[in-house]
């Protein structure tokens, strides 16, 4: 079914655009609601809201990032020094901890109690367990992440560079490699823990790049002391996602139980809902 979407609120997604999505999870039976959506899409402010709207309906709602399942830096760093440099960055497929994020989300849904892990993006480290939120019970979870979902590539399709970087710093491939192996060998068994997904679509990952420096300049603005990216920095950073990002914007459209189609201003413009069962 597709239908027109509500405007986006200047802070957030439209609340009556929340409601039919969390109606939606509900009519699906979901316990493990998954939102995909590349850089910058809004996805953990959608996640936010929707967490917000079912505790509000009275359900326990914990919502879980995938961002805080990165592989700790030294595990990272390792992982560079054996397989290759680029590894070190987070967030690519290879660079998470795919079986405990499986753990985590299993005893979610089995509303065993358990600590949700939580990533310090400035200090790059997981947190210390002690310092993990202790969850006793949900009754949903809203689960987020840019590449929930998303599918490998025909190793053929490895061949050529995609960007400057996989040609100027990946020019064997075996990054990419490496994160196409990942992504095919260790994901699918966290994707199924995703009872309905839904994808925020892009108009193309041509705005990604803006859409990110908006957020980069939003954290300045919010933390002026911290550090941050510069324009070059900050197009580099995004083509270490542009792989699995354009395969996500292949697959994601027919593969998701829900898509909201954003514009440019990140506005949903349509919404198109399969059928629950």
């Amino acid at each position: 079914m597709a239908t027109n979407a509500h405007a986006a609120a200047p802070h957030g997604f439209d609340a009556a655009l929340v409601t039919r999505l969390l109606d939606d999870a509900h009519a699906a039976g979901a316990r493990v609601y998954g939102i995909s959506g590349l850089q910058g899409s809004g996805k953990s402010t959608l996640a936010a809201q929707l967490a917000a709207a079912a505790a509000a309906r009275g359900r326990r709602t914990v919502a879980v990032s995938l961002d805080d399942f990165y592989l700790d830096a030294p595990q990272r760093a390792a992982l560079a020094r054996e397989v290759h440099p680029l590894l070190a960055t987070r967030g690519p497929p290879g660079t998470h901890d795919v079986a405990l994020a499986c753990e985590v989300l299993d005893a979610l849904r089995e509303r065993r109690p358990v600590r949700v892990p939580r990533f310090d993006k400035l200090s790059d480290r997981r947190l210390p367990v002690a310092d993990w939120p202790q969850v006793d019970a949900a009754d949903l979870v809203v689960f987020e992440g840019w590449c929930l979902g998303a599918t490998a590539e025909d190793a053929s399709a490895l061949d050529a560079p995609l960007n400057r970087l996989e040609r100027d710093e990946d020019a064997d491939g075996r990054w990419r490699r490496h994160c196409n192996a990942a992504l095919a060998r260790d994901y699918p068994a966290l994707w199924g823990r995703i009872d309905r997904l839904l994808f925020l679509q892009p108009p193309g990952f041509g705005v990604v790049p803006e859409w990110r420096w908006q957020q980069e300049q939003a954290l300045r603005a919010a933390d002026p002391g911290a550090r941050g990216m510069d324009r070059d920095a900050l197009a580099r950073f995004v083509q270490h996602y542009e792989r699995v990002s354009r395969q996500a914007l292949r697959v994601l459209p027919a593969r998701a139980n829900v898509v909201v189609e954003l514009d440019r201003a990140r506005r949903p413009v349509a919404l198109r809902l399969r059928d629950a069962r």
